[in-house]
């Protein structure tokens, strides 16, 4: 069995090389340097196996990081005190040290037991010890944000698929877990989808952004989006912009609004307006056909164009006291300023949380931002108007786009119900893995998506009765693009992503970046992530940015980094005692991540018929001149 296995390679080696490495002959900072008495040549490769130096009652723990054919380098990682090993170089060996492969028994001290038992997860086998498997504690794993890192084809989706479904597929699955997935390619329903069938108490969830889908689509409230979500979906780039979206979230329930509270601070708001026109000194004929605009737009039961003014002797509307006279002039200026004059509310009139709590779209908020635009002066004031308009134009263009159609939720609900929703089931049972396929929407839309629904996430769990009562894990791919270092800060004052990398773990939310480009991350993101699982990485700049930013990496692991095989990778963080070059294992299915497979695209279909085996392997002769299959 395998034990038997392990047992045998490394208790072989020991007794083999006992006296080969026990003259230890220099120590240099964190590496020892040991005199080998054999021709290393013809001897089995040694280079990453761990070491033993052991003096009385001290066992220094130290990897093989270089050998030469009469010294071998060894850089110290940690001791061994009693039964527990300690990660670190803070002792050295003496000169008298015994210095022996290690075995076996010390082995599962470093890399963790060889069964996977209740609160450890499965990941794969290690690189260095053959067959070796690695467990991790889901504590130290999952307690804390991680990064997960490696080119495109390198196995980070079907190595974060594998976790998963070792995860649920175990004895005693995470029910009360929630893994919500940003998916950039639609890659994970295959992976996830069956585990409504292991057992009773999973349930999995999907949603899109294919607008073919109704029945899954994801869909965000657009009265749920406050002045921080709608900066982001307008892609608001001034500090300046943000009055105006204040504004027009203030305008919404009275424009909205039917009781006479709304109403009478309807009518103040656009008796200034008007009253603005009126006295801007303009020509009469603009000042004519702005008004005839804003009250053909913007009127209420009591003022509107057809209001009567009773004048002794007569009674006209207000459009018909805006005739111009033969010299020009409005003639009945003085009238319609006075009577204007009277909607002009003396005091502040508050409107009720009820008025305020009503159910708008996209189109509402748009009608909102030109009543905020007028507001604001933006018919007088050619830097309001100059500010401003690129927001108007950029809801305008929303609010006519397809996608629209994923701000129109069929119900209202509020912040807390819009999350309770989200990760349940129709029946209410709450749901461990959601996956939000964002692949067909553009980037930017996609990255405000993923801004919202993670800020939401966070404010629910920041504003929970009870702190972290619940966990929440926002698994990002393709991170690099989402998660980057954006004006967010310098606009609303907070990047949601590095708020929650700062100071999620305290509400229970934790964050996931799978990446190709952690140079284009948040750097604050990911410095705050306490584990990594890092596959090929070729990129100089990355290759540098990982060194930079990633605690307690040495240059021994990036070269490691550089040469890594599909599904191999190196681990370190918390949830490891030491760097760990191992292998996942497959998960079983696969996620949609394979590249394409070209010679069955070019070779094995002739339209909808296969090509035959032996027509694929038939004989091929060149001549002179041609080719002939």
């Amino acid at each position: 069995n395998r034990d038997q296995v392990l047992n045998f390679i490394y208790v072989d080696r020991y007794d083999k090389y006992e006296d080969a490495m026990k003259k230890v002959e220099e120590i240099r900072e964190n590496t020892v340097v040991i005199k080998l008495n054999i021709d290393i040549t013809k001897q089995v490769n040694l280079i990453n196996l761990h070491v033993v130096m052991e003096s009385g009652d001290s066992k220094i723990i130290g990897e093989i990081v270089y050998s030469n054919r009469n010294s071998m380098y060894i850089n110290i990682v940690g001791e061994i005190q009693g039964e527990e090993f300690i990660q670190g170089a803070s002792r050295k060996p003496s000169f008298n040290a015994l210095v022996r492969l290690i075995k076996l028994d010390e082995i599962s001290k470093i890399l963790g037991p060889q069964d996977t038992r209740f609160g450890t997860i499965l990941f794969g086998t290690s690189n260095i010890y053959k067959g070796y498997r690695i467990n991790v504690l889901v504590n130290k794993f999952f307690n804390s944000h991680f990064g997960i890192i490696g080119n495109s084809g390198s196995g980070k989706s079907s190595s974060v698929s594998y976790m998963i479904q070792s995860l649920f597929s175990s004895s005693n699955p995470p029910i009360n877990s929630t893994f919500l997935f940003f998916d950039a390619y639609g890659e994970y329903t295959t992976a996830f989808s069956g585990f409504n069938s292991i057992n009773n108490n999973i349930n999995y969830k999907s949603y899109t952004t294919n607008l073919a889908s109704r029945s899954s689509l994801l869909r965000i409230p657009a009265w749920l989006l406050d002045l921080d979500d709608l900066a982001l979906l307008l892609d608001a780039t001034s500090p300046n912009q943000l009055p105006i979206i204040s504004k027009m979230l203030d305008l919404v329930p009275v424009l909205k609004g039917v009781s006479d509270t709304t109403i009478r601070v309807k009518n103040d708001i656009i008796a200034r307006v008007l009253l603005d026109v009126l006295l801007s000194g303009k020509d009469s004929s603009k000042i004519r056909d702005q008004f005839l605009a804003i009250l053909t737009k913007f009127n209420t039961p009591l003022l509107n164009l057809e209001t009567k003014i009773a004048q002794p002797g007569y009674v006209r509307t207000l459009k018909q006291c805006l005739y111009i006279d033969g010299t020009g002039k409005l003639q009945e200026m003085e009238l319609i300023v006075k009577f204007i004059s009277g909607y002009i509310l003396d005091e502040i009139v508050n409107i009720s949380e009820e008025d305020k709590n009503i159910y708008y779209d996209l189109e509402d908020l748009e009608l909102a931002m030109d009543f905020a635009l007028l507001s604001q002066g933006s018919l007088t004031n050619s830097k309001v108007n100059d500010t401003a308009s690129i927001l108007s134009v950029r809801l305008h263009n929303l609010c006519n786009n397809s996608t629209s159609e994923l701000f129109r939720y069929p119900k209202k609900v509020d912040a807390n119900k819009f999350v309770e929703d989200l990760i349940t089931t129709s029946d209410g049972k709450l749901c461990q893995i959601i996956n939000f396929n964002i692949n067909y929407i553009d980037d930017r839309m996609a990255k405000v998506i993923v801004k919202i629904i993670s800020r939401k996430i966070f404010m629910k769990s920041v504003n929970d009765d009870v702190r972290a009562s619940h966990a929440y894990h926002i698994i990002i791919e393709e991170a690099h693009r989402y998660v980057q270092k954006d004006i967010d800060i310098s606009l609303l004052g907070y990047n949601i992503f590095e708020r929650i990398a700062k100071e999620g773990r305290k509400y229970g939310v934790f964050i996931g970046l799978i990446t190709q480009r952690p140079s284009e991350l948040s750097d604050t993101c990911i410095s705050q992530c306490s584990n990594f699982i890092i596959f090929r990485t070729l990129h100089p700049k990355d290759s540098s940015y990982i060194r930079d930013m990633v605690p307690n990496i040495s240059s021994e692991i990036l070269m490691q980094i550089k040469n890594l095989e599909p599904g191999s990778c190196v681990a370190f963080g918390s949830a490891f005692k030491i760097p760990v070059s191992m292998h996942f294992f497959l998960p079983n299915p696969r996620p949609l991540s394979a590249n394409v497979d070209l010679c069955d695209v070019w070779y094995r279909k002739n339209g909808n018929v296969e090509v035959k085996e032996q027509e694929q392997n038939a004989s091929i002769r060149v001549g002179e001149n041609n080719v002939v299959i």
